[in-house]
């Protein structure tokens, strides 16, 4: 299930994925809002027709079954707060898949295990015994994480009560193979045997295994599938399923869905899936070919012993290309030929930076193979690091002790930590030999540290910060927090990494104030810890370091384009998009500034072309292209052999850092699924549940209009809003981009829904969508493979409170995404770059609140 991964997964396998850049608050923070201050589903960012609980973190669908008019809808919940932790069963029913009624607490965490995420079958022939016949029992299909083991092993749980109440069966665990790795099982009914069929995973070994049963408690080994597809990440959430093709029903496909994290289409988590045969025992993939990336001129491919023209800095890139592997690093492939550049020279530790010369950009693509840490650039970090700014050092944790600083609670120790703690990924990034680190005896401990009161006699407090990131107002913050008069009104958390990075408060507005720092650790969850150094006034802001490990390409000065590894010593393709810099002086530079886990960079195969590059990842099959749909399941015995699936709405790589309270976590809308054959191939095509139209009021539309080089209100005031469904028809004619933003407002913010013929994309870009620097991968731009069809393109469009849901062609490309706009920015524009576009049709229907 996927959020064990954040706790011990993110500790100890994905190696610091993601460099440490500071979330500030630079100006004081907005008090957190009281539950009785406002009634529930009201709050700002609360989705109006997607599932949430009233309060609380919410992660994975589970248990999904429809049963006795009731669609059941369990999930991933802590009942204690509204970060990870505590996981149990949560649990909400709905006759139509768009009103939903929350219940009480289905399955709960104990002492002994917490809940993990599984399925439901009803047991109509009462196999188990746990019922009769005429009153079958329901029975979860869940893994139990052992606390004092952590060995996760699959379980069952029945009701009788039409799921109301649960009993946990005195036999479990069913099946125990020992692992930590091995979670997830989806049951079903498979009529051919007379048997239950279980679908689970073996997430670190990017396999899924099938299992059969007569009576759900004795289970017998079937077969393995996989490694397939993309395995950047834990394999997690697997769903196997029949499907007609094209609504034949004498043509039947299985679908098997294997939810992965990281290593995700657009980045972190997703939803891929497989399309193949299953006889009962094993699952065969179609063979989809080999891959041929296109041809072009070839810039460098490291074959020569030196790097020729192209220069370094730092010893990491070594004296000239590698031959594969080089001390103690594991075995290198994917690079072409002989050569490649490759970082790990003298270990992690080593830092550089390899540059080509000078070039004119005039071809379309950049096309190269990179591999090993996953460190994306991040803009504003500097790449060397220099002295900070001078100043008044207010701690430097040094010397033993924390002085006249005073400690509650046990998670910071009597003295400072010199460096990484037991069982503690390498903490990099600060100064000296002493820092502040609340790790002690792992993320379980907790407590506060906090200075003697000084003046703020300078513009800014630079400090270092790293660790977990569970931000000030979160239910269990890991912060730095500056007090005035007893108030916080400055904080900044870590970005679950060890490295520490710099992170400043302008206080100008403060000078001449009595302040007090206070350093918390208040999380016993995953990253439930704080990393701090360096505490210090200054008139000058302290610029963040630059902890990547990425190919940039490089136009003014200024970084435009680039991609990093995916903590894999397996060289994949990737491919920049040049068209934006025809005729421009470029370089590309290879750069590794990452001295923690994974910090190395692997490069080959620099080729000009005028078409792109495939990854592995991109020729995979995604459910969703968008950064925000993951642990999708589907539902169980449906009316009328219907197959709807659903995803939890989020993103490991910011899950915990998104701006909601005082619940954390939502549903994407239900989804019914279909394969039909696109371009000679065969799809797994969504679209969203025919229930989502009982909301729809207010129509407004538009016809015939051709839009030329600009951006226009679509309709009018009347197609604003913040919960809207939008269907739009456009006819290509010669513009380069054009699409729709909705809640778009003042200050510019938008979110772009758009397509581009030439490389025949769907995307959402939600650079601008709002609220977006709380994590560092929220902004950017998503795309889905779209063709055109008879030269038209089709967009479905779910608009809500905090997400939007796109759905192009015959839905076999959806992108799915959270944003955080000003509730004020509800606009609706079409828009045309570089040319004309046709809008057939447009309709803009408000939604009414599933609440009500």
């Amino acid at each position: 299930m996927s959020s064990e991964r954040v706790s011990r997964h993110a500790r100890i396998r994905m190696i610091a994925a993601v460099a440490t850049v500071c979330a500030l608050s630079a100006a004081p923070l907005a008090p957190q809002a009281v539950a009785a201050d406002i009634s529930p589903y009201s709050e700002t960012y609360r989705p109006q027709f997607h599932f949430t609980p009233e309060r609380n973190w919410m992660n994975d669908p589970n248990g999904l079954v429809y049963y006795k008019g009731e669609y059941h809808l369990f999930y991933q919940y802590n009942p204690n707060g509204n970060s990870w932790g505590d996981m149990s069963w949560g649990h909400a029913v709905s006759t139509d898949l768009v009103h939903w009624k929350e219940l009480p607490l289905a399955l709960s965490h104990d002492d002994e295990e917490m809940v993990f995420s599984g399925s439901a079958v009803v047991d109509r022939n009462n196999t188990t015994g746990f019922g009769t016949r005429k009153n079958p029992p329901m029975v979860a299909i869940y893994t139990s994480y052992h606390k004092d083991t952590g060995i996760q092993a699959q379980s069952l749980a029945y009701s009788t009560d039409r799921g109301r109440t649960w009993t946990k069966y005195q036999g479990n665990p069913v099946i125990d193979i020992g692992s930590r790795e091995f979670r997830d099982p989806k049951v079903q009914w498979y009529e051919p045997t007379k048997s239950w069929l279980m679908t689970v995973s073996l997430s670190t070994e990017h396999k899924v295994r099938f299992y059969s049963s007569k009576n759900l408690k004795d289970w017998n080994l079937l077969s393995d599938f996989g490694p397939a597809g993309a395995t950047g990440g834990v394999w997690e959430c697997p769903d196997l399923f029949p499907l007609a093709v094209d609504g034949d029903k004498n043509n039947i496909k299985w679908v098997l869905v294997v939810n992965i994290n990281p290593g995700g289409i657009a980045g972190g988590s997703a939803a891929q899936y497989f399309i193949g045969d299953f006889d009962g025992k094993k699952f065969t993939a179609e063979d989809k070919g080999t891959y041929t990336p296109p041809t072009g001129t070839v810039m460098q491919d490291f074959e020569s012993t030196d790097f020729g023209a192209w220069t370094t800095t730092g010893a990491a890139f070594g004296d000239g290309p590698a031959a594969g592997a080089v001390a103690g690093q594991g075995t290198v492939d994917g690079f072409d030929g002989k050569g490649l550049a490759n970082s790990f020279h003298g270990g992690d530790a080593a830092t550089g930076i390899l540059t080509s010369p000078e070039f004119t950009v005039d071809s379309r693509y950049l096309n190269f193979k990179v591999g090993g840490g996953r460190h994306p650039h991040e803009p504003g970090t500097l790449l060397e690091q220099g002295d900070p700014p001078a100043g008044t050092v207010l701690a430097d944790f040094e010397g033993g002790s924390y002085g006249d600083w005073t400690t509650t609670g046990d998670a910071f120790g009597s003295a400072p930590a010199t460096g990484t703690l037991p069982n503690q990924q390498e903490v990099s990034g600060f100064r000296g030999s002493g820092l502040v680190n609340s790790y002690l005896n792992g993320d379980s401990t907790t407590g506060t540290l906090t200075s003697p009161e000084f003046t703020i006699d300078k513009d800014y407090v630079n400090l270092l910060v790293g660790g977990g990131n569970h931000p000030t107002g979160s239910d269990n913050p890991t912060a730095v927090e500056l007090l005035v008069d007893g108030q916080v009104v400055r904080s900044a958390t870590g970005k679950d990494g060890e490295a520490l990075n710099w992170a400043s408060w302008d206080v100008k507005d403060l000078a001449g104030k009595k302040a007090q720092i206070r350093i918390v650790d208040d999380n016993t969850g995953g990253w439930g810890h704080i990393n701090v150094d360096h505490i210090m006034l200054s008139d000058i802001k302290a610029q963040p370091v630059s902890q990547e490990t990425s190919v940039n390409l490089v136009v003014d000065g200024q970084v435009v384009r680039s991609a990093t590894g995916a903590n894999s010593e397996t060289l994949d393709w990737a491919s920049f998009d040049l068209r934006p810099y025809a005729d421009k002086k470029a370089r590309i530079q290879v750069v590794d500034m990452n001295t923690a886990g994974w910090g190395h960079i692997l490069a080959d195969r620099f080729t000009a072309a005028d078409a792109p590059a495939k990854s592995v990842v991109q020729r995979a099959d995604w459910a969703d292209y968008g950064k925000d749909y993951y642990a999708a399941v589907s539902w169980e015995n449906a009316p009328g052999g219907k197959r709807y699936m659903i995803g939890w709405m989020n993103n490991w790589d910011y899950s915990g850092a998104i701006p909601t309270s005082p619940w954390r976590g939502a549903q994407s809308i239900p989804r019914e699924m279909a394969l039909r054959t696109i371009d000679g191939r065969i799809r797994l095509t969504s679209k969203p549940v025919n229930s989502v139209a009982s909301l729809r009021r207010d129509p407004v539309s538009a016809t015939g209009v051709t839009v030329k080089n600009t951006v226009q209100p679509l309709i009018g005031p009347a197609a604003q809003g913040k919960a809207l469904d939008i269907e739009a028809t456009f006819s290509l004619k010669d513009a380069e981009r054009f699409g729709l933003k909705v809640r778009t407002g003042a200050g510019g913010e938008e979110t772009v829904i758009g397509y581009d013929p030439t490389t025949q994309e769907l995307y959402v870009d939600r650079t601008r969508s709002g609220a977006v620097d709380f994590n560092s991968t929220f902004p950017g731009v998503q795309t889905a493979p779209l063709k055109a069809k008879d030269g038209k393109v089709k967009l479905r469009i779910l608009v809500d409170w905090s997400s939007v849901e796109v759905f192009g062609g015959s839905g076999e490309a959806v992108i799915t995404d959270q944003i955080f706009p000003d509730p004020a920015g509800q606009g609706v524009q079409v828009f045309a770059e570089n040319g004309s576009v046709k809008l057939d049709q447009a309709v803009v229907w408000h939604l009414d609140s599933a609440h009500n």
